[in-house]
C-alpha cells in the first residue's frame, strides 16, 4: 500500500543535469524551466548535483551471494500493478520510476530513468528528460512514450490507487523519445509532482498486447536492478541481479542492491517460518510477534552467535494497526457503538501476558512521527478545524485523543460499566444476557476475519471482553487468498489492518479516507470513512507549502479521524526486530527512514563461508 520506486551515471551525465541547467529543448523559450537533478516537496536537496553516493551506503560493497527471505501464505501472479489475486513478494524489484526518493530525507527524489526534472513555476505541469542510457531488459530504450503509456494503462487498467493518487494529472505530453511533460490540474496538490516521479515505468512494446490487469505467472520486463529468475507458484519466488544493468554506474546506486540472488520462499503459517528460519532454510526474518521474538529463540545458534538477534531503530512513522469496523455496515454507523466496543478491548493486560511488555499502545493514524496529533489543537489545527465546528465531534476541539485503558490485571469492569451507557445512549439493551437493538431487537453480533492463525490469541481475549458485554463473537480464519478477495469487496465486519503512511503525506491519503473510495472495489478505504470534512483535510494536507503547514494538517485530520471511532487501536513498537544469520555485513550508517537490508546490505564471504562450516559440522 505505497507507491515506491527506485535508481543514476557517471561524473559526466550528473554534470549534464546539473540543478540549474535549462532543459535542451526549453533553451530559447521566455519562461524557460530549470532541470534539476532531483525534486523536493520543501525546501533544498540534501544530495547536490555532484553527489558521489547516498550517505548511508558503503560504495565498495561487494556483489554477489543470495538474500533467502521468507513469507506467508501463496501468490497467484508476478504482476505487482493488478487488483486481481495476490502479488508475489518482492514483485516491484523489477520495475523502476523516474526519481527514486533518499532513505534520509523525508521528502526528496532524485532522478534514476530521468536524469533532469523540472516543475512549472506556477506548478501547473512537470517536465522529465529521461536518460539516454536507461535500458529495458532486452536492452531496449525507455522512452518518453513508454512513460505516458504506463500513466494510462496504470490510470485504466491497474490498481484503483494509481487512478486515485494521478487524479490530479490532466494529461501527459511527449516531444521525441527522451521528454515528456505532466499537465497538472490542481497546483496545490503539492506532492503530486513526487508522485509522478515515483509512478512505476513499464514497458509499451510488451504489455500493450498482454492483459494489464490479469493475473499472470509470465516474469514481465522490467529496468531494474533484478529480474525474475524463476518462479515456483505457492512454494517461492526467485530473482537475479542483472549483470548488464543499464544504470550500476549512477551515484545513487552506488553501493546498493548487492545480493546476486534475492529468493522469498512461502509458508503456511508463521509458526512454520519461524521453525524454519531456526534450521537455516532461509537468512532472514523480521520479528512481529513479541512472544514468539522473548521465548523461541533461546537455542544454541544464537547464544554461540551464529544467528543473531538484532533491533533496529525504526524512524518512520508506524502509521495505524488496528481493529477496524466496516462502517458501510448498518450496526457500526453510529460512532457511539463503535466507541463502546472499543472500551472492551483490554490492551494493558495484552501487553502484560501476552507481549511480554514490548509493546506501546498505538493512539494515532500517524504513530511514532511528528504528525501524530497530541496534546490539545494548536492555533494552525484550529484555523483548519473550526469551519467544520458542529460537523466534527466536539472532543476534535476539547480533549486529547487517549484509548480506553486497564491496569493490567484483567479485571475490566470500570470500562465495560462505559461502554453498556454508551450503547444504552444508541439504543443497545441487554436481555437474557445478549445484546440487543432495543427498537428491532436484533441481536449484535461481530464476526473477526483474519487469516494468520497466530493472532487467534489476541481475538480471543477481545472476544471474551466482547461476551461480557452480550456480544455475540465470530472468529473467522480464511486463507489468504479468500481475506485478500473479501477485504477487496468490503465482504467483513472488523479486522485487522496497519496502513503505513510516508513522512510527507499527500493525496494518496485519499486512497484511505476520502469519500469516493468508499463503494470502490479493491479500494483501501476498509473503514469505509465518508465524511465531507476529511476529504477537506486531506486536501489542506496535499496543499501544505511548508513543513509546519503539514504537520498541522495532518494532525487535524489525525484527530478527526481518531475521534470518528473508526477503529480499535492496537499497539506499535519503534524498532525492527530481526533475526537473521551471521552471513552478512552492512554499512556503518543505518538509512534514518528504512531498514536498508536488501538495499545496502551484502554478504561477507569470510562470514559465509564460517556459517557453511558451523552447519557442516566441520567448524
Amino acid at each position: 500500500m505505497r507507491l515506491t520506486r527506485r535508481r543514476f551515471v557517471q561524473a559526466s551525465a550528473i554534470a549534464a543535469a546539473s540543478s540549474m541547467a535549462p532543459f535542451p529543448s526549453l533553451i530559447g523559450r521566455a519562461e524557460a524551466q530549470e532541470a534539476s537533478h532531483g525534486l523536493s516537496l520543501f525546501g533544498d536537496l540534501k544530495y547536490g548535483a555532484d553527489f558521489a553516493h547516498f550517505d548511508y551506503v558503503d560504495p565498495t560493497a561487494p556483489k554477489g551471494g543470495t538474500l533467502h527471505l521468507a513469507t506467508v501464505d501463496t501468490y497467484s501472479t508476478v504482476n505487482p500493478f493488478t487488483l486481481k489475486g495476490q502479488s508475489a513478494a518482492g514483485a516491484g524489484l523489477p520495475f523502476e520510476s523516474l526519481l527514486e526518493g533518499s532513505a534520509d530525507e523525508a521528502d526528496a527524489a532524485y532522478g534514476l530513468i530521468a536524469e533532469g526534472v523540472a516543475l512549472a513555476p506556477d506548478r501547473r505541469s512537470v517536465r522529465f528528460l529521461l536518460r539516454p542510457e536507461a535500458r529495458w531488459h532486452d536492452d531496449t530504450p525507455i522512452t518518453a512514450r513508454d512513460v505516458a503509456f504506463s500513466f494510462e494503462i496504470l490510470t485504466t487498467e491497474g490498481h484503483p490507487a494509481y487512478a486515485n493518487q494521478l487524479a490530479g494529472v490532466d494529461r501527459v505530453e511527449t516531444a521525441g523519445d527522451r521528454d515528456v511533460t505532466f499537465h497538472l490540474a490542481d497546483p496545490d496538490n503539492r506532492k503530486l509532482p513526487l508522485i509522478v516521479g515515483g509512478m512505476s515505468v513499464v514497458s509499451e512494446a510488451y504489455f500493450k498486447d498482454r492483459g494489464f490487469g490479469e493475473t499472470t505467472m509470465e516474469p514481465p520486463l522490467g529496468s531494474g536492478h533484478y529480474r525474475v529468475a524463476k518462479v515456483d507458484p505457492g512454494r517461492s519466488i526467485t530473482y537475479e541481479r542483472v549483470a548488464d544493468y543499464w544504470g550500476a554506474g549512477l551515484p545513487l546506486n552506488v553501493g546498493r542492491f548487492n545480493f546476486d540472488t534475492v529468493v522469498y520462499d512461502y509458508y503456511r503459517d508463521r509458526t512454520v517460518l519461524v521453525e524454519a528460519l531456526k534450521a537455516g532454510e532461509y537468512d532472514l526474518h523480521e520479528e512481529f510477534t513479541s512472544k514468539v521474538w522473548a521465548t523461541q529463540y533461546d537455542i544454541p545458534a544464537v547464544e554461540e552467535g551464529w544467528l543473531v538477534k538484532d533491533v533496529l531503530k525504526d524512524n518512520t512513522p508506524s502509521g495505524v494497526q488496528a481493529f477496524f469496523f466496516n462502517t458501510r455496515l448498518t450496526k457500526f454507523q453510529d460512532r457511539r457503538v463503535r466507541e463502546a466496543l472499543a472500551y472492551a478491548f483490554d490492551f494493558e493486560w495484552l501487553n502484560k501476558n501476552q507481549f511480554y511488555g514490548l509493546y506501546d499502545r498505538m493512539a494515532s493514524y500517524f504513530e511514532n512521527s511528528e504528525l501524530a496529533a497530541r496534546g490539545l489543537p494548536s492555533e494552525a489545527e484550529l484555523a483548519l478545524l473550526e469551519p467544520h465546528r458542529g460537523a466534527v465531534p466536539e472532543e476534535v476541539f476539547t480533549a486529547e485523543f487517549v484509548p480506553p485503558a486497564t491496569d493490567g490485571s484483567g479485571n475490566n469492569r470500570r470500562n465495560l460499566r462505559a461502554a453498556r451507557a454508551l450503547l444504552e445512549e444508541a439504543g443497545w439493551v441487554t436481555r437474557e444476557r445478549a445484546l440487543v437493538n432495543e427498537a428491532t431487537g436484533e441481536p449484535m453480533t461481530v464476526e473477526f476475519l483474519y487469516f494468520e492463525p497466530t493472532f487467534e490469541r489476541i481475538y480471543a481475549a477481545y472476544a471474551r471482553s466482547l461476551e461480557r458485554l452480550g456480544v455475540g463473537v465470530t472468529l473467522r480464519l480464511v486463507d489468504g487468498a479468500q481475506y485478500e478477495e473479501r477485504l477487496k469487496t468490503h465482504d467483513f465486519e472488523i479486522t485487522t489492518i496497519r496502513f503505513v503512511f510516508s513522512l510527507s503525506p499527500g493525496i494518496e491519503l485519499s486512497s484511505y479516507f476520502a469519500c469516493a473510495t468508499v463503494d470502490q472495489v479493491g479500494s483501501f478505504n476498509i473503514p469505509g470513512i465518508k465524511d465531507p470534512v476529511v476529504d477537506a483535510l486531506i486536501a489542506a494536507v496535499a496543499a501544505a507549502t511548508d513543513r509546519e503547514s503539514l504537520i498541522a494538517a495532518a494532525r487535524a485530520l489525525d484527530r478527526v479521524l481518531l475521534w470518528g471511532h473508526y477503529m480499535v487501536p492496537q499497539w506499535y513498537k519503534g524498532a525492527h526486530h530481526l533475526v537473521y544469520w551471521n552471513k552478512f555485513d552492512r554499512p556503518a550508517v543505518k538509512p534514518r527512514y528504512a531498514r536498508g537490508i536488501i538495499d545496502t546490505w551484502w554478504v561477507d564471504g569470510e562470514k559465509d563461508d564460517a556459517l557453511r562450516a558451523y552447519r557442516e559440522g566441520t567448524a
